[in-house]
């Protein structure tokens, strides 16, 4: 297998550059830069030469001989000054090396993967770390990349496999005068492991996490809409006017508030009997929309928004009906109660998010749990060892696919694409 190499801290220039090198000819590539090889895991200040002997840099070097590294290969760091001209000197000698190539994307974490140093759902949890942007994801993927949902897999899977075991001595010395039947606890044993998989499922989704929590303002035309999503956002995303129906499609915001992050989503006004196809279309999309949403915020007349909207107020500032119910009051036009708006929406986000520091299963991590869960439900009420034996299969070879033991390619190259060329 090819050594590799990348630059796998930020892009120059930086006070400092890492470089890092893995594969079987690590060591042989830090020893012709810097003229030796140091003492295992111990930084030291070397002279980093190219091949016709002239300095590229004064550079810190670090020899981390396999497998107890990142990779579970031999890896070299070289800490260089972190101008581009010096990070491309250096890794311009790299790649004239016999055996070295530059890393492809993800390819030092596939590595990682491939040698047993971490799993698939680990792979996942740094993916979403480097692709961070709130406290709140930050948390979810420390945990899944710490291997929270794997030791949790881990302790599943023994438990199917005690079950299996109980099965398979039943299949295999039934007919022996020393071995009865199932345990006596054994159904009930079932129903409990499945039901700590339910309680897993019912966790909110990464996808809510990761894309934030869907916010739709709705209501009919020119009830401030567009004015109360400029203001929630403070800038002017969206037209306003008088005009009845100007807002005539979807538009979304992205935005995070102490750490939470949201999705804001202004709609077309609806009403029957639109005046011309486009805003029929507009009305049709805001409808859409309301299905999709996580919170709605409603801006029409009080209880004719959909069940659970919550009912704002808007337009303080002017003369017109209140809304007894609402839980806002807000003005787009002076500022007045967007805080407060602001402090309904993350309150009622925190009912939708995870616990801080939780694990949230992304779909394919979800799918998979599911499909355990099923296996044991059918398998509470089977008496034939047989299919019970097959259902427990099926359970395990669930959570062998959610950790990577039992996986595809395509999905390996689906995930692996999604880090940077340094990790």
């Amino acid at each position: 297998m090819d050594t590799i190499f990348a630059l796998s801290s930020g892009a120059p220039p930086a006070g400092i550059a890492v470089v890092r090198i893995s594969g079987s000819h690590a060591r042989g590539a830090l020893e012709r830069l810097a003229g030796n090889v140091p003492q295992p895991r111990r930084a030291t200040a070397a002279t980093l030469r190219g091949a016709e002997g002239g300095a590229l840099d004064r550079a810190l070097v670090l020899w981390l001989p396999g497998p107890r590294t990142a990779t579970g290969e031999d890896i070299a760091e070289l800490h260089l000054h972190g101008g581009r001209a010096v990070v491309a000197a250096v890794e311009t000698e790299l790649a004239r090396m016999p055996g070295l190539r530059r890393a492809q994307a993800g390819e030092f974490t596939r590595r990682a993967f491939a040698n047993g140093r971490i799993d698939l759902a680990e792979a996942e949890g740094l993916a979403d770390l480097l692709a961070a942007e709130t406290e709140s994801q930050r948390r979810a993927a420390v945990a899944m990349a710490g291997g929270a949902l794997s030791r949790q897999v881990e302790v599943w899977r023994e438990r199917v496999l005690e079950l299996s075991a109980a099965v398979e001595a039943v299949l295999d010395f039934g007919d022996e005068d020393d071995v009865g039947g199932l345990p006596a606890d054994f159904s009930r044993r079932v129903g409990e492991l499945g039901t700590d998989i339910d309680a897993w499922l019912a966790r909110p989704s990464a996808e809510r996490l990761r894309d934030g929590v869907r916010v739709v303002l709705a209501g009919p035309p020119n009830a401030g809409k567009s004015s109360l999503f400029n203001a929630l956002l403070d800038t002017e995303a969206a037209i306003v006017t008088d005009i009845a129906g100007t807002t005539r499609d979807v538009i979304e915001r992205p935005v995070a508030v102490e750490g939470v992050p949201f999705v804001l989503v202004d709609t077309a006004g609806l009403r029957s009997g639109g005046t011309d196809a486009v805003e029929i279309i507009g009305i049709e999309r805001a409808g859409a929309e309301l299905a999709r949403a996580d919170i709605v915020l409603w801006l029409g007349a009080e209880g004719e928004g959909p069940a659970g909207a919550v009912e704002v107020a808007a337009k303080s500032d002017l003369p017109g009906p209140s809304k007894s119910g609402a839980v806002a009051t807000v003005s787009a036009m002076t500022g007045a109660g967007i805080a407060g708006l602001w402090r309904v929406l993350v309150d009622r986000a925190g009912s939708l998010l995870l616990v801080p520091g939780e694990v949230a299963l992304n779909q394919r991590q979800r799918a998979a749990l599911v499909v355990a869960a099923d296996e044991l439900r059918h398998a509470m009420g089977e008496t034939r060892p047989l299919i019970l034996a097959e259902q427990l299969r099926l359970a395990r070879l669930a959570f062998d696919r959610l950790t990577g033991r039992a996986s595809t390619e395509n999905m390996l190259d689906g995930l692996f694409g999604r880090f940077c060329i340094g990790k």
